[in-house]
């Protein structure tokens, strides 16, 4: 595949933007659950329906293993919408991005009859605020900004080895 390295000042700005206000949601998201000494993704896990339902029942089920997924949520959270604010390691933190919004999917799939305690914001079929920000992600991910405005610039001239690895 042949990266285009040269976009025009709007589209570069409109990428970036995206990328900054994807990562602002969810930087944000994980400090409020990291500063909230009371938050569990419990209910939120026992809620799950879908053909899915038991893998998150039984992640609810394990005090010790609900412990290790709200660390991981909230940092993962955090650490992924800052890779995404500063452009540092981009292209690991849109596709941990798109990673956690797939389970948030499968959590809570937008499919007809499914009935949730915490109710949705609008009325979705099949297609959800989780998978429109995915795809979001997903032009990102084909049209990386992150070398021309942010770290990854930076980063991959002093570490050559993470652009070897393709972390940017």
């Amino acid at each position: 595949m042949i990266q285009k390295d040269s976009y025009t000042s709007a589209q570069l700005t409109a990428m970036v933007v995206l990328r900054l206000f994807i990562g602002w949601h969810f930087a944000y998201e994980g400090l409020v659950k990291i500063l909230n000494p009371s938050w569990t993704s419990l209910p939120y896990l026992l809620d799950s329906k879908g053909f899915m339902s038991d893998f998150f029942a039984g992640l609810a089920g394990d005090p010790a293993m609900m412990n290790m997924v709200n660390a991981l949520n909230e940092w993962a959270l955090l650490l992924i919408g800052l890779g995404l604010i500063t452009g540092a390691f981009s292209k690991l933190s849109t596709i941990g991005a798109m990673i956690l919004l797939a389970f948030y999917y499968l959590s809570h799939p937008s499919f007809i009859g499914a009935k949730y305690m915490m109710p949705f914001e609008g009325s979705y079929l099949w297609i959800d605020k989780n998978l429109v920000e995915m795809a979001a992600l997903a032009v990102l991910l084909a049209f990386p900004t992150s070398h021309i405005i942010g770290l990854d610039r930076y980063l991959k001239k002093a570490i050559p080895l993470l652009s070897k690895l393709k972390l940017m």
